[in-house]
């Protein structure tokens, strides 16, 4: 065994899981959401590895909330950030659609990334030595990272043990379900002792996850109709738990400003948005994923509401330029 640890933190929504190798060269592995970044700091601490010690961040892919902790992190500490080159492109010349985040009404603070990753990359940490494989699919910069000695697999959102990342066919590409597949068949070539995904616990048997995560994208392939729904009741969760839930009074309005909303309305279920509206909200109440209280619609998934301090930063890619941490 080796004289360091890999330590994953199961997190409660709106963070993705976290990972920190414990080594001479400490790395964290997603940062979080940024209404968490207090929280992940202490994370860190907790464990006896103090912040100004950490050598890099790695995203596996650049969602809100596996980024979200890489502003504070970055602009405290100095710690350099590494991700996917086509992902770290748009973050770093700031465009419209980074991480997403426009199109997802996700707020998301900005960071600078320092190492453009590629496929087949190693990351050494001191005593290890991560292998970063690209896995497109969830997004089309998303990676996961091997540790072929103790057969560790670190998957992000690619699948998880009992699920699979929802799929962006309006940003990531209509062909997202292929490379998830594609993506799948790779990893499942490899040995993988231990995996650890973006969401939910650990994996003690990750080939038989692989496989379930592959014949729900085959089922897919034949009903597309059901990409769409996974997709729109996640996002639609998330917000749900980034605003604490929503009034009943301001569903629609809030429903029609976004972008994620009137292209799946659109263009996957062939209606006008409005029409949409309740047909979503009927089926976020029958899949049991939201729950009226109060007249507010609430997410029903454990959750940690963001402060509303900052939720109502409201910070997007296309305000980065004018924040001074990136001049």
């Amino acid at each position: 065994m080796k004289n360091n640890s890999i330590i994953f933190f199961e997190r409660k929504f709106p963070s993705a899981n976290m990972i920190l190798i414990k080594d001479q060269l400490p790395i964290i592995i997603d940062t979080g959401y940024g209404s968490d970044a207090k929280d992940t700091e202490q994370l860190i601490k907790e464990v006896g590895v103090s912040p100004e010690e950490l050598h890099l961040i790695v995203n596996t892919h650049y969602h809100s909330d596996h980024v979200g902790g890489n502003f504070y992190l970055q602009k405290k500490y100095g710690v350099s950030i590494a991700a996917h080159k086509w992902e770290a492109d748009l973050i770093n010349s700031c465009d419209h659609e980074a991480c997403s985040a426009e199109w997802l009404d996700q707020s998301v603070e900005p960071f600078r990334v320092d190492t453009k990753l590629s496929d087949n990359d190693e990351i050494n940490t001191g005593s290890r030595t991560l292998k970063v494989l690209h896995t497109p699919g969830h997004t089309l910069g998303h990676i996961s990272l091997y540790e072929p000695e103790e057969e560790i697999l670190i998957c992000g959102d690619l699948f998880h043990k009992n699920d699979i990342g929802w799929l962006n066919i309006f940003r990531e590409g209509v062909t997202s379900i292929q490379r998830s597949i594609e993506s799948l068949d790779r990893l499942s070539m490899l040995r993988i002792q231990q995996a650890y995904s973006g969401h939910g616990p650990q994996m003690e048997n990750p080939l038989a996850a692989i496989d379930t995560a592959r014949e729900r994208f085959e089922k897919w392939l034949m009903m597309p109709e059901k990409i769409s729904w996974h997709a729109c009741k996640r996002i639609f969760s998330f917000t749900l738990i980034i605003k604490d839930g929503l009034a009943k009074e301001e569903i629609d309005s809030y429903l029609l400003k976004c972008g994620w909303f009137q292209d799946f309305a659109r263009y996957s279920f062939q209606l006008q948005p409005e029409e949409f509206i309740q047909i979503l909200l009927d089926e976020m109440i029958r899949s049991g994923a939201a729950s009226w209280h109060n007249n507010h619609l609430i997410a029903t998934t454990p959750y940690q509401a963001p402060q509303k301090k900052w939720m109502n930063k409201n910070i997007k890619p296309k305000e980065w330029k004018s924040q001074d941490f990136l001049t």
